[in-house]
């Protein structure tokens, strides 16, 4: 049993004020994970013979270039995008052209203003206004294709699709090429995912101290968000804290409901910290000064059993069949309020691949594959009977190596709920 006291988290932070000089300082050099990143696009683009890939997500165009802007907004608004070639400038069609965002990033050659044509910008003129987006990519692409008229797009409106390919480009799936790029994570980004569960971890740990009988759900999460965004952190993909009754079933979002004494609090960080890393980690705290009762604890005990065990299987050459095979078997009464998948990757968000249980690979929800060195893992559990009263959410991080793995997070378990 791994040390499960809050001692290691404790000393891991010794001398931190929590918003002291060292977090201003990136730990590693950006620019060697810039180019690192950029050449994995560039590498999954030759592999596939595809002359370039248009990048609308907000994610891939981070990964990309690592430049952003109103990163949340562009992401349900179709105006910001970049053209990465397999050989050429890589262009940012930048919100407002502003030019000063791309400034001294090794992976941006120009920045162009955006063509949009969504219709909360364009209105009834969006045919028109895909047509001359559409020209002038054709016009771009052509100069650095070598007539090459494969291209890769990520996410577009169907006018964009149609539009570009009148021109006579052949469109792939561009997700399919950036999952695949961004699998295998170099030292610098590890670097920087550590950075991130750092400023995560030290949020849980407000959250803790802070957690007590009379506050809302609201109020207890709003402590990770503030000490994410005091520390260097982006934003958090999803709100999902609930106590008591409301932890089962599970994906209730957090709200105004208040946390009574002796209550399961169960949640799930799915937190974009700084730099853009992604922390992902799940703990359930039974609130107040109590002793947790025995069903919450043969709760807890089989959701930490079966963390421990799919650990187990985290190995270079593993396939995902043979995860889902070897993965630990849920009890009939925990089977339909299973979490959706054993484990998923994660870089600057939840990525490839999903490892999905033995039920749901009979139902066809899996696909071929094999964990590999360099991948980022988060294994995860939840453990609810179908009508029970709670559920425990835990969640773990890791790094696939060559001997099997490196534990990234470091939160510890609750022992009281062990022992």
């Amino acid at each position: 049993m791994p040390d499960i006291s809050l001692g290691h988290v404790v000393a891991k932070h010794v001398n931190r004020q929590h918003g002291a000089m060292e977090y201003t300082v990136p730990p590693t050099d950006l620019d060697t994970v810039r180019l690192y990143r950029l050449e994995c696009v560039r590498k999954a683009l030759r592999e596939r013979d595809y002359a370039g890939v248009i990048l609308y997500d907000q994610l891939n165009t981070r990964y990309a270039t690592d430049v952003t802007n109103m990163q949340l907004w562009c992401t349900h608004n179709e105006t910001r995008y970049v053209y990465v070639p397999v050989e050429g400038p890589v262009t940012v069609f930048e919100y407002g052209a502003y030019e000063h965002l791309s400034e001294d990033v090794p992976t941006v050659d120009e920045v162009r203003p955006n063509k949009p044509f969504f219709y909360f910008s364009a209105g009834c003129n969006y045919k028109e206004k895909a047509k001359g987006w559409a020209a002038e990519m054709a016009d771009l692409i052509n100069t650095h294709n070598g007539g090459n008229m494969r291209i890769a797009i990520d996410r577009m409106a169907y006018e964009g699709i149609a539009a570009i390919q009148a021109h006579g480009f052949e469109i792939f799936d561009g997700f399919e090429l950036m999952e695949n790029a961004r699998e295998i994570k170099s030292d610098g980004e590890i670097a920087l995912m550590k950075h991130a569960i750092d400023v995560c971890e030290l949020g849980m740990k407000a959250m803790h101290e802070a957690m007590e009988p009379g506050m809302t759900e609201n109020a207890l999460w709003s402590k990770l968000h503030a000490k994410n965004i005091e520390l260097g952190g982006e934003w958090i993909e999803t709100r999902l804290l609930s106590s008591g009754q409301r932890t089962n079933p599970w994906f209730r979002e957090c709200s105004m409901r208040v946390i009574e004494e002796g209550e399961m609090v169960s949640f799930d960080t799915d937190l974009i910290g700084p730099y853009g890393y992604c922390a992902d980690l799940s703990r359930s705290w039974v609130c107040g000064d109590v002793k947790p009762n025995d069903e919450q604890k043969r709760l807890y005990q089989a959701a930490y059993e079966q963390i421990q065990h799919n650990l187990t299987l985290m190995k270079d050459g593993i396939s995902f069949q043979e995860v889902t095979e070897k993965a630990w078997k849920i009890p009939d009464e925990f089977i339909n309020n299973r979490y959706g998948c054993i484990g998923h990757g994660v870089g600057l968000c939840d990525e490839f691949p999903s490892l999905v249980h033995q039920i749901d690979w009979d139902a066809g929800k899996g696909y071929p594959g094999h964990l590999r060195t360099g991948m980022c893992i988060c294994i995860e559990s939840l453990i609810g009977t179908q009508g029970g009263k709670e559920s425990i959410k835990l969640e773990e991080q890791i790094l696939i190596t060559d001997d099997g793995y490196e534990m990234l997070s470091s939160y510890p378990f609750e022992e009281s709920m062990l022992s």
